[in-house]
């Protein structure tokens, strides 16, 4: 005699062996010997054998219509020896039984089992919508199908172009399109941004880095909502000076100027002006809304996202040609230099020109600035204003030489195509430090220091950088900052491209109209802006840097380089010479900090941002005195 049961949810026969009432040995088709309670049994036959039972079963399952069984069953629970029997008219044979078991129990969507060997059929209702289901999963999975192939085909999909940020960025993986992105994955060997980028989804690896930022800090899209437009301020005096401005050429938001005027009892009037947006629009504004959003201006190579609509920046700007709302620090010196009187106001200020660095640096410079240099427009200006922040950086403790460091600026002409996709970046160079710099720099300090101290003094809170034991950090009251040497500095000068400044404007302007300033001591709003800008802006600059090293890996690509020049930072860590581009060299053994080596650059990727060198030779080690000037040194 032979057993047909159910064992770990399949069908096993076997050879009885021994019967012992209530349990049987058996010894199964593979020569296993098991012992079987006799409820587990579902058929006892004596042919055909076992392995040939299950075959022809099997057979015979694949020919039986699951459809027809379905209509002609009862909607009563029955057993499947007793269904066989009716099915087919007549005593069963141990084939026909076990082929009908193994169709029911393949079609739980049709049959629900009840027990061993026990089975009701679905009713009509629970059934349609299983099936519903079933074909909805039939469609869904020819649909990833179609889309996985095409993307294997490197064509993008239109179903999947619509949830392209999603899917780069936040993939949410029950949905067909990310399966299908992730089995074409799979298949190409690609990630998905390259396989993405290969479709045509993407118009350069530029645009993988730039819509992923917008994901993460512009949902919405770059493009500013509907807003009530700013209003001029009436009735403010005009300021008897005229003002000039120094911006590097692609600046619009031109946030400060600078005026000299002679004083009648010697010396001269300096005048430090700054754009006032803060009377354009109250806090609780719609625009207040914006810029409370954005926080500041994000900022990268070739391109950026300003804090404020551009019809509100063009009317605000300190732009050349016209008289411009401002807060104003008016500094009375000696012919010595010597700051005698200080002096803030709201009013108009004249414009009368916007210097730019291109065109004021080849002649105003550190070999020009005491020399014998040509003359030009505003040099008489510009050399006072550059004396007198000589002596303020001297007044805080922080004189110093001339910095060597150089500042990079980076250009992207996108009317140009490259390899890479459109822009071709240009990465000019300046020496750090110079004259420009210094005037400009010191006069803003000294701006931010007093007007944090006009804050303090009048017990209105304002958004302060402070820095003590080495750490930098904002804060509402008024606290030293050590690395600048100043008993506080509240943000004030830029109130075009960051909040801190425009909130900071509020209250400054409150201070010197007399009127209820814009956030009370305390304000849980104060603190909160406070958080959300150091946060946001430590984002917004990580952008920049990433945003500026993609464009460094261009240049390479764009010129072709090969091998290159680099200076050793630390350890395996090199900075090229032409280029800010820091990165490490594995292949490169131990260098002394400050020399110089070559490189040959083998692969830069544009998605991941990396570059790989591999080291050719050391082309020069630093003097013992660079290395100590330098401050290169083994920490």
């Amino acid at each position: 005699m032979f057993v047909l049961y159910e064992e770990d949810g399949a069908f096993k026969a076997g050879t009885i062996l021994a019967d012992n009432e209530a349990t049987l040995q058996i010894e199964n088709t593979h020569g296993k010997r098991v012992k079987l309670k006799r409820a587990h049994v579902l058929l006892e036959f004596r042919e055909p054998g076992p392995g040939e039972l299950l075959k022809r079963a099997e057979a015979g399952a694949e020919e039986l219509d699951i459809e027809f069984l379905w209509e002609v069953c009862g909607d009563e629970e029955f057993a499947f020896a007793d269904f066989a029997a009716e099915y087919q008219g007549h005593s069963p044979t141990a084939v026909e039984s076990a082929a009908l078991l193994l169709r029911l129990h393949a079609s739980p969507i049709w049959f629900h089992r009840k027990g061993k060997g026990r089975f009701r059929k679905a009713p009509a209702d629970i059934l349609q919508a299983a099936l519903a289901g079933l074909e909805k999963k039939r469609q869904q999975a020819a649909a990833i199908e179609h889309m996985r192939s095409e993307l294997v085909s490197g064509r993008m999909p239109a179903e999947l172009a619509a949830l392209l940020p999603q899917a780069l960025y936040r993939p949410d993986r029950n949905r067909a399109e990310i399966k299908a992105l992730e089995a074409a994955c799979v298949d190409t060997g690609l990630s998905a941004a390259r396989l993405l980028l290969k479709c045509g989804a993407l118009a350069s690896s530029y645009d993988f880095h730039y819509n992923r930022f917008l994901f993460e800090h512009f949902p919405e899209g770059p493009a500013f909502p509907a807003f009530e437009p700013a209003t001029m301020p009436d009735g403010l005096p005009r300021a008897a000076v005229a003002a000039f401005s120094i911006d590097d050429a692609s600046t619009t938001e031109i946030d400060d100027a600078f005026s000299v005027s002679p004083r009648v009892e010697g010396g001269w009037r300096i005048g430090i002006h700054i754009a006032a947006p803060a009377l354009g629009f109250a806090r609780g504004s719609g625009l207040d809304a914006i810029a409370r959003r954005r926080l500041s201006t994000v900022y990268m190579p070739g391109n950026k996202i300003t804090m404020l609509p551009d019809e509100v920046v063009q009317g605000f700007t300190l732009a050349a040609g016209r008289d411009c709302p401002a807060v104003s620090l008016y500094l009375d010196i000696t012919p010595g230099l010597a700051i005698v009187g200080e002096e803030s106001r709201v009013e108009l200020v004249p414009i009368v020109a916007n210097l730019r660095h291109h065109d004021i640096e080849p002649l105003f410079n550190d070999d020009t600035v005491h020399g014998e240099g040509p003359d030009f427009p505003w040099k008489r200006e510009l050399t006072l204003l550059w004396d007198l922040a000589t002596v303020m950086e001297a007044g805080r403790g922080k004189a110093a030489g001339n910095e060597d460091r150089i500042d990079f600026g980076f250009s992207v002409d996108w009317t140009q195509d490259t390899a890479d996709g459109p822009g071709r970046v240009s990465i000019g160079r300046r020496l750090r430090g110079s004259p420009m710099d210094k005037l400009v720099a010191e006069m803003m300090i000294y701006a931010n220091m007093t007007w944090g101290k006009l804050l303090d003094a009048a017990g209105i809170p304002g958004l302060y950088r402070a820095q003590g034991g080495g750490k930098v950090r904002m804060t509402t009251v008024a606290a030293p900052h050590e690395g600048l040497g100043v008993d506080c500095y509240a943000w004030s000068s830029s109130p075009l491209r960051r909040y801190v400044d425009l909130v900071n404007q509020w209250q400054i302007i409150a201070v010197l109209q007399g009127s209820a300033p814009a956030f009370a001591p305390r304000s849980a709003d104060l603190m909160a802006a406070l958080r959300d800008f150091e946060l946001t802006y430590a984002e917004y600059a990580e952008f920049q840097r990433g945003m500026e090293r993609y464009w460094c890996l261009r240049w390479l690509r764009q010129h072709g380089r090969g091998e290159v020049e680099a200076t050793v930072l630390r350890e395996n860590v090199v900075r090229l010479a032409e280029i800010p581009l820091v990165f490490r060299v594995p292949s490169m053994p131990l260098q002394i900090p400050g020399s110089r080596v070559k490189l040959c650059v083998e692969r830069t990727d544009l998605l991941d941002v990396e570059v790989d060198a591999r080291f050719v030779q050391t082309l020069s080690e630093p003097d013992p005195e660079t290395i100590t000037e330098s401050g290169f040194g083994f920490a």
